[in-house]
């Protein structure tokens, strides 16, 4: 039976907003699309995440957890739970109308499972609190058991980008770009196969570094790297990388490509150099499916960068689409998918594959805090 469900998303970019957005679904079919809307943090947390986002690449998943954990999930879980009141309040809901929030929390560190270690992944977000908070059902915790089953804890989207390629009636042709701080590709077979994984670097590398040189959050609109010139020797050599060319399941951390790749250049060079390797990183990730797909139906706040786009098409020779186009939306694509995963949750239905993260079997997720 489909139910309205509510899911929340921040990212690794830290843009210093939470994505909410309502759906109702049956988890597996997107009947309906609820309101959706892009809620500011209070002033304190982003600072807040941001330092522990630091702590997070020092501790390394060694020793005890730096202490700063416990005060940004505190802080998190009560913004994000303020958010989803003023936004019922402001669309006229009642909290009794919706089954289950997807709370998704935010990633502080992930990493991948290789041949010579486990993998492991850190969200900070305590459901249990949104559940009193709000009185509703809250669903999180999302990635740790796909790990624990020898899974690589992302990208956990494929399944509801499942969903919106059957809503728009695409087939194999076409595969869906997210870019977030992470980019990840899913294409979805004539079996109704998933094949998904982290492409490389979208937004993080960038932000960093137009926010290193001029204080401005984004490269917005793309326009710092239309001003440059990408460093093409330098982008051949990063296009060497080895995880760009290995065999996909395979998973990214905001960390592992970093603005250090642009060290040397201008500003506005580098901007360039950073954006043309998150496109050609897209298209080494086109040659690694099972299909070449023609189109790449494109959502996240990368997808608002004209200078990006227009890479995208060049260096991967596809035509490239805004999801918004397609009677979607681009913005809202990951706060909807934790609500369509929160619905999974409850019905125990999985949430992972093996041709998405890699667990052996198809999985199930998510912890439930009842209200």
């Amino acid at each position: 039976m489909a139910v309205w469900a509510i899911g929340l998303m921040t990212g690794t970019v830290l843009d210093g907003n939470v994505d909410i957005a309502m759906v109702r679904t049956d988890g597996e079919t997107i009947h309906e699309f609820g309101p959706s809307a892009l809620s500011p943090y209070p002033g304190e947390v982003r600072p807040l995440l941001a330092e522990a986002l630091e702590a997070a690449a020092r501790w390394g998943f060694s020793g005890e957890e730096p202490a700063i954990f416990a005060e940004a999930e505190q802080a998190l879980t009560r913004a994000q739970g303020e958010a989803v009141l003023a936004f019922l309040e402001s669309h006229g809901i009642a909290p009794r109308e919706v089954a289950v929030v997807g709370f998704h929390g935010q990633t502080v560190l992930h990493r991948a499972r290789t041949a010579e270690r486990k993998g492991a992944t850190r969200q900070l977000g305590d459901g249990h609190a949104m559940a009193r908070q709000l009185g509703i059902d809250v669903a999180f915790d999302f990635r740790s058991a796909d790990v624990l089953a020898g899974g690589q804890g992302a990208p956990l989207a494929p399944i509801y980008h499942r969903a919106l390629l059957k809503r728009i009636g695409a087939g194999p042709e076409t595969a869906i770009l997210n870019l977030g701080g992470v980019a990840n590709i899913t294409l979805v077979d004539a079996q109704d196969g998933m094949h998904a994984f982290d492409t490389g670097p979208a937004n993080a590398p960038l932000n960093d570094w137009v926010r290193s040189h001029t204080g401005e959050e984004m490269d917005r609109d793309g326009r710092t790297a239309a001003r440059g010139r990408a460093d093409e020797a330098r982008l051949a050599r990063l296009l060497e990388h080895p995880y760009l060319s290995a065999p996909y399941p395979k998973s990214l951390d905001r960390n592992d490509f970093t603005a250090a790749m642009a060290q040397g250049l201008s500003l506005e060079d580098g901007a360039a150099t950073l954006t043309a390797f998150t496109a050609g990183a897209v298209a080494r990730a086109l040659d690694i499916l099972p299909a070449r797909p023609e189109r790449l139906v494109v959502c996240g706040g990368g997808r608002r960068n004209p200078t990006l786009m227009a890479e995208l098409a060049r260096r991967c020779g596809v035509e490239v689409v805004d999801a918004d186009a397609l009677g979607l939306r681009g913005d809202a694509v990951e706060a909807e998918c934790f609500a369509l995963l929160a619905v999974r949750a409850l019905a125990a239905m999985p949430i992972s594959f093996p041709g998405t993260t890699g667990v052996p079997a198809p999985a199930t997720g998510g912890r439930i805090a009842r209200a």
